[in-house]
């Protein structure tokens, strides 16, 4: 069975040796099968040639697309076009998988490719010094939705998805107008709607959030995509709220008003342009 593995990458050519290697390392104890798509964002470091010189060395198989500078939600649309494992895992440039990774994700496969009703196993991360982003699930192999999980259970910190590529490849990340972000929740909570997730307290993948990235620059992230996530969060007052924690609906209102008002402080400032700016 093969495993695809996407990676957007924009100047991460000093991390890429660690994804490289740890897949390397893994398809040796599994079998598992990797294609590591490497999607490069419009890097200006030597991004590369490092990738070039990983495609000759004739490893393992490596699919590489390159695209000017969209952001990463834009590279992984791209590189979903080019997916034929089975299924289907993310990896950013900057983490890498443990060392029996695929071992996991091939005892538990089963579980996903065989029930039409789950589109992904969520697993764990943790960072380089060994601490696990957010919580453990309470119940291990339990089924849910990602939504339920952050919002209802209150299971925080950065999960892994392994997707069931049939199901991954009928939906991809919206972006709003000129915007280069959103976040991977807002495709979850979609897929939510028809299907379920299998939680396992295994860990996948190791790392660490770099200075200049998406999540230790959110306030940044948050106001450079403001068309973006106020659409999530009109979204999710959509919902049914009701077993959501009162802390969740106090930050989704909070949240939804602010990007409501960063929307028509843009529209004010720029002018009217179509009816869509007030939708």
């Amino acid at each position: 069975m093969k495993l695809s593995i996407l990676t957007a990458t924009y100047n991460r050519a000093d991390y890429l040796n660690k994804i490289y290697e740890s897949i390397l390392k893994n398809e040796k104890v599994s079998n598992l099968k990797a294609e590591w798509i490497i999607i490069n964002d419009g890097s200006t470091d030597n991004t590369e040639e490092v990738i070039e010189n990983f495609v000759l060395e004739n490893k393992i198989e490596i699919k590489y697309l390159v695209q000017e500078n969209l952001g990463k939600m834009a590279a992984i649309n791209k590189g979903m076009e080019k997916v034929t494992g089975e299924v289907i895992v993310d990896c950013d440039s900057d983490d890498f998988f443990t060392d029996n990774a695929f071992k996991i994700i091939e005892q538990n496969i089963s579980k996903l490719i065989e029930n039409e009703e789950i589109y992904a196993l969520c697993f764990l991360k943790e960072d380089l010094h060994g601490n696990i982003s957010g919580r453990e699930f309470p119940i291990n192999n339990m089924e849910s939705k990602m939504f339920d999980l952050y919002f209802k259970q209150d299971i925080q910190g950065e999960k892994i998805l392994v997707f069931n590529t049939e199901i991954r490849k009928k939906y991809k990340h919206e972006l709003e107008e000129n915007e280069k972000f959103i976040t991977e929740a807002r495709m979850y909570h979609k897929m939510d709607e028809k299907h379920k997730i299998i939680c396992i307290n295994k860990i996948v993948e190791i790392g660490e959030y770099q200075e200049d990235g998406y999540t230790k620059n959110i306030r940044e992230t948050f106001f450079n995509n403001p068309k973006g996530y106020y659409m999530y969060y009109k979204e999710i007052l959509q919902k049914e709220l009701k077993e959501v924690t009162f802390k969740k609906k106090i930050n989704i209102l909070k949240m939804y008003g602010l990007f409501f008002c960063i929307r028509i402080k843009s529209i004010l400032r720029f002018g009217y342009r179509n009816k869509k700016d007030f939708d």
